[in-house]
This record gives C-alpha cells, sequence and structure tokens, in this order.
C-alpha cells in the first residue's frame, strides 16, 4: 500500500522531529532542559477537573454529542466574550465549537476556498498552517514578520498582484513564536485591508490570556466591522491548561461559521459532552486561575530575559505568549545553534527556521519550566562563552 498524493505532500511535522532529538538524548540518561516543546506544564485547575468527573458521571454524557456541540457551551463562549471583549456574540450563528483550534485553523481553508485560491500566512508562523494549504489544495503567500515592524505585517509591502488574488488571511496575536502582541490599531488596519480586497481574516488567539507589563491582549473582535469579515478562534489550552482536552471554538463571523459547522457535520460529531460542560465551567467560573498563570509566565520571562542579558545575550523581551523569541549568536544558524545547545548544554529549543524562512536567525524558547530551570538554562549556555557581556 502506498499513502495518497495527499498525505505525501503534507509537510513534515516539525515538533515531531525535534521530541524524537530530545527523547534519543533522555534515553541516554541527559537531563535535558526542554525549552522547545509548546505543552503547558501545570495541571488543568481543580474546579474544571471536578466539573469534568461530574459530568463523566451522568449516563446522559455518554451518548453522541449534538453535532454542533452543546448550547451550554455556546453560551459560555458568548458570556466569556461579553465579559472580556465588550465582544457581542449569537452563541447560534456566530459561535462554532472546535475540538481544539488547530483542527479550525487546518480545516477552514477546506471550508472557504477553491483548489488553487491563495491565502496569507505570517512568517514565522505555526507550521500547521501549511496543513490546511496542502490539504485544501490551496496556495499561499507569506507576509514577512520582522523585529522592526514588532513582528507585524506591513500589508504595504505585500505586491499588489498578491493582495488582488489572496481570499483568505491568517494572523496570531499574541504571536507563535515572535512573542509579539497586536494593538486595536492593527486591528482596524487589517479589517481595511481585508474589505478592500475582499479577503476573509481567521486570528488565531491561542494566548489570548497571556499579555505582560499590565497589557491585555487585544482581540481581532474588538476592530469595528471585524465581524464583518472574519472569525477569531480561541482555545481553552493555554488559558486553562487544558492542552490535551481539545477543546475550543472559532466566533464571529455567521457566514463562516457556517462553513465551518457544516464540514464539522461531515468530519465530527462534536466533543464528548462532559468535556464540553467542563469547557462552560471554565470559561464561566471565577478567572483567578487564568490570572495566577499568566503571572506566572510573566515571571518566568523576567527571569529568562534578565539572565540572558546578564551574559551578553541581547534579547528582547516577549510582550505576550509563552515564547521568546531568541537571536542565534553570529556564525550559527538557527538549526546550528540549536543542534549545540542540545549536543553540549542538554538544552532543546526550536530552531527558528522550524516556523519558516523568516525565522532563520532564531531560536524559540518557551516558559513551560520552572524559573529555576530557566536559570540553569542559561547558566548551562554561559559556560559555552558564546555571548561577551
Amino acid at each position: 500500500m502506498e499513502f495518497s498524493k495527499k498525505l505525501q505532500q503534507l509537510p513534515t511535522q516539525f515538533f515531531a522531529a525535534l521530541v524524537q532529538k530530545v527523547n534519543l538524548a533522555l534515553e541516554e540518561g541527559r537531563d535535558v532542559i526542554n525549552l522547545g516543546q509548546g505543552n503547558p506544564d501545570q495541571p488543568t485547575p481543580i474546579h474544571i477537573i471536578q466539573a469534568l468527573q461530574e459530568a463523566a458521571e451522568n449516563p446522559q454524557n455518554h451518548k453522541y454529542s449534538p453535532f454542533r456541540g452543546l448550547a451550554e457551551l455556546r453560551q459560555a463562549a458568548a458570556d466569556f466574550y461579553q465579559r472580556e471583549y465588550q465582544v457581542e456574540l449569537n452563541p447560534d450563528t456566530e459561535v462554532a465549537i472546535l475540538g481544539g483550534t488547530k483542527i479550525g485553523l487546518v480545516e477552514l481553508p477546506l471550508a472557504v476556498l477553491n483548489p488553487g485560491d491563495t491565502m496569507l500566512l505570517p512568517d514565522p508562523g505555526y507550521p500547521d498552517y501549511l496543513s490546511g494549504v496542502v490539504l485544501g489544495d490551496v496556495n499561499f503567500e507569506v507576509m514577512p514578520l520582522f523585529a522592526e515592524n514588532d513582528f507585524l505585517p506591513d500589508y504595504h509591502a505585500l505586491p499588489d498582484e498578491v493582495k488582488e488574488k489572496a481570499k483568505l488571511l491568517y494572523l496570531n496575536y499574541p504571536n507563535n513564536p515572535t512573542g509579539g502582541t497586536a494593538s486595536l490599531a492593527f486591528f482596524e488596519e487589517t479589517v481595511r485591508f481585508a474589505k478592500e480586497h475582499n479577503i476573509i481574516v481567521s486570528h488565531d488567539f491561542a494566548y489570548g490570556a497571556i499579555g505582560f507589563d499590565g497589557n491585555k491582549p487585544v482581540s481581532f473582535l474588538q476592530a469595528k466591522g471585524a465581524k464583518e469579515v472574519g472569525v477569531e478562534m480561541y482555545t481553552l489550552s493555554k488559558t486553562y491548561n487544558m492542552a490535551g482536552w481539545r477543546i475550543g471554538f472559532a466566533v464571529g463571523n455567521a457566514e463562516i461559521i457556517a462553513a465551518i459547522n457544516l464540514i464539522q457535520d461531515h468530519l465530527f460529531c462534536s466533543q464528548f459532552p462532559a468535556i464540553q460542560q467542563a469547557a462552560a465551567v471554565a470559561l464561566t467560573a471565577s478567572q483567578q486561575c487564568a490570572d495566577e498563570l499568566r503571572a506566572t509566565y510573566e515571571r518566568r520571562r523576567n527571569v529568562l530575559i534578565e539572565e540572558a542579558r546578564r551574559i551578553g545575550w541581547h534579547v528582547t523581551a516577549p510582550s505576550g505568549s509563552f515564547f521568546a523569541w531568541l537571536p542565534v549568536p553570529l556564525g550559527y544558524t538557527s538549526e546550528q545553534f540549536a543542534d549545540l545547545l542540545l549536543e553540549k548544554a542538554d538544552i532543546a529549543v526550536a530552531a527558528g527556521n522550524g516556523f519558516g524562512q523568516y525565522g532563520e536567525g532564531y531560536v524559540r524558547v518557551g516558559l513551560l519550566v520552572s524559573e529555576e530551570r530557566l536559570r540553569e538554562a542559561i547558566h548551562r549556555i554561559e559556560q559555552l562563552q558564546l555571548f561577551k557581556r
């Protein structure tokens, strides 16, 4: 048997290769500090776990879920957006339940584009955006993200022919991998750009709860006219440490939400009802756990940046997400530097070129280990004498 041509065309899973390298080092008994992962290291808050336990004991939840998900979760998502962002949503027409937002991001091109259409992707960006490109049989053009522009795309710099043929645009703020954030003014510019060129916008708001220095990340839907052109995808994975639960939602434009729901009618039968009920509790109960988690990541960020600067590593502090985007020393490519850290210091980081051609020259570091382990990681790097104070 041979894999289908479609499967053969899929991009190599970047993170799978990284995990394999780390696992080989661990099998050798090495004390690896894994800063390359994007997997939250804290447990799900206990009140959410208890809600799942209670819901799982209800025999009604052992049946098929409604195809479009539970009404109470759609309502909880609408209530969450009203409370957190002052955005009004119709839970019946402007909310789609997702088995994690990766599903929504990969299936959206299949739902709203035709083969040969073009979408715009940030570079560097989340590698799995490319899975939707291949499965949807569509083309893509990149929007380079540069430090000098705060890792925001410059729409004016895009060639006219690219603007005219593009039909779908992906954004992600707070950003993976750069840690950059977007302002309301930028999202308003995005709405104008989308309307002028008739482009659908999808904002990946995975790190929406993680903003630093007292700045709360902005929702794309807070921009005037945003619901006229696009949707936003919100996952519970990061806000509530629910990565393994696989639950999230898309909100916004009713026609796009209808397209997402229709394709999901043919692919899935929604999520286990007990998980949906627990997710509704997460969204509507006290948000103290989310506030405490954000504070934890900010403390870790501060330790990482202070220690890096102490050894002469000239780095910029991320303004959001749980990642730092750090420049590699002169004389190294991203991959060479990442391999050196694993080989000589037992530190795993994600090479920037795995996130696109404009990721070259950086490595992504996750704030997903303790402050002590972050200090230890920088101490090990200091021993390599790669930087001058």
